[in-house]
């Protein structure tokens, strides 16, 4: 089929809105936010609801047109990027944005998969309800983004991933078909749980459509606290002990080192510790429930006891709802710091939480040996494992020398987490970024039974080719 003609048949299912064709007016959705990924497309189509994009699919499907799947083009693997063939069609799903159903009674919320994260988080707070997905794109990223990624955040801690939090799925396969998976239930043993095959499968078997999701009841308040710490191994001994003293109170348990820290403190305005002195690693505690009463006097009574016993050297307890803001900016703003200050090879890691000690303490050593004078920038979501294990290259390193030393702390970094029986892909999604290095951490039963699934599903490799396998 003629480049002219699949333009026009899609124009006639999704409308002249629904189809983007000028190069210029294609760019956001061709590069990453990152700006490390760049492609070109055909068309990018916008569909406005599950049909169109199942007529959109046949119609690719039909005429061998292989399609880019892309939600808010937030990711930071080249997952939702065409490649430079020009001959992909990008399907965003930004004009799908309906909240169907909240359903407080059963604690669902039902919804379009272009549906910004924020906003679905603001459809559950009004029906007092909490969705606790939270990370730092929330206010760009899409849900079915979120799913096709299975994205972790800051809340992993205590309400899982996003896989944990999906109930049901709608979606469309490859050749059109469209799978209704849409149910609202905790409970249904009636064959193999699909729903799971597209969660983390990054748009390569199908389009997720909708969603149901899991909802909670809102927390009537939480208390953050900020700790210093001497080393790692007691930052983990902390975490162990407030797990034990304030059960699924603990919500979230967050990491920075101290160049970590300086970093954020340096790059960006207005941020600023909330200790004098200076500690190798910090903590950003929180606490929250239904109730708030003994919420305080519970998270006091545990970083008491962990000073007693030699587990933290300082720590401030947040007084006001600016104050803990306050303490997440520090933490949210790592990403913008980096960006700002240099350009870092990213290692999104997950380990074991017993071996995270050990590891990090090799791999400080390594790069020390390896790659010396290069900034380690290490922080991450302790409470579930997943470390962003990066180091900072600066502003005006050759793209060659980049490159070189990308390869080379790649592989060491990611051969030491195979070591520890960790994964390189913790919450980002693989992409393009970390295709390649699969056949390396995985066994050849485990790539094995994905290519079979794949072929299954998708056998003219139509689905975001050159992603992920």
């Amino acid at each position: 089929m003629k480049q002219k003609e699949l333009t026009s048949r899609l124009m006639h299912i999704v409308g002249e809105e629904g189809v983007i064709l000028n190069p210029a007016d294609q760019e956001t959705y061709v590069n990453d936010w990152l700006g490390k990924a760049h492609g070109r497309t055909v068309a990018v189509v916008r569909p406005r609801n599950t049909t169109e994009v199942s007529a959109v699919m046949r119609l690719c499907h039909q005429s061998h047109t292989p399609v880019v799947p892309q939600g808010g083009n937030t990711g930071m693997s080249g997952g939702a990027t065409p490649d430079l063939s020009g001959a992909q069609v990008v399907l965003s799903l930004n004009r799908m944005k309906r909240i169907h159903d909240v359903d407080p009674v059963n604690n669902t919320l039902t919804a379009d998969a272009g549906v910004i994260l924020a906003e679905i988080q603001q459809a559950a707070r009004k029906v007092g309800r909490y969705f606790p997905l939270s990370l730092g794109a929330e206010g760009s990223c899409t849900i079915g983004g979120n799913l096709a990624t299975n994205a972790g955040g800051t809340g992993v801690l205590r309400y899982g991933n996003t896989r944990d939090l999906t109930l049901g799925l709608e979606v469309v396969l490859p050749d059109g078909r469209v799978w209704n998976g849409l149910r609202a239930l905790r409970k249904d043993n009636t064959g193999y749980d699909l729903k799971d095959l597209f969660i983390g499968s990054e748009g390569s078997l199908g389009i997720i459509t909708g969603v149901v999701l899991k909802l909670f009841a809102a927390p009537a308040g939480r208390i953050t606290a900020w700790v210093g710490v001497q080393n790692l191994a007691n930052v983990v001994a902390l975490l162990n002990r407030l797990q034990a003293d304030c059960g699924p109170r603990l919500s979230a348990f967050e990491m920075m080192s101290a160049p970590s820290l300086s970093l954020v403190t340096t790059q960006l305005e207005a941020h600023v510790s909330p200790l004098k002195k200076i500690y190798p690693y910090y903590a950003l505690i929180e606490l929250a429930d239904t109730r708030l009463a003994g919420l305080q006097d519970m998270l006091q009574t545990g970083l008491s006891a962990a000073i007693e016993e030699g587990l933290i050297d300082d720590c401030v307890v947040a007084m006001s709802e600016a104050q803990s803001v306050s303490m997440w900016k520090l933490r949210e703003g790592i990403s913008l710091a980096q960006v700002k200050a240099g350009k870092a090879v990213k290692h999104d890691i997950a380990l074991p939480i017993s071996g995270l000690a050990s590891f990090v303490a090799e791999a400080d050593q390594a790069v020390l040996t390896d790659f010396p004078g290069l900034p380690i920038i290490n922080f991450g979501h302790i409470g579930d494992g997943n470390l962003h294990y990066n180091v900072l290259l600066p502003l005006d390193v050759a793209p060659e020398d980049y490159k070189e030393k990308t390869t080379g702390l790649n592989k060491r970094i990611h051969d030491l987490v195979a070591q520890f029986n960790g994964s390189i892909s913790a919450e980002h999604g693989v992409g393009t970024l970390r295709r390649d290095e699969l056949r390396r951490y995985k066994s050849t039963v485990e790539m094995d039974l994905m290519i079979a699934i794949k072929r299954a599903l998708d056998p003219n490799q139509l689905m975001n080719p050159g992603k992920l396998l």
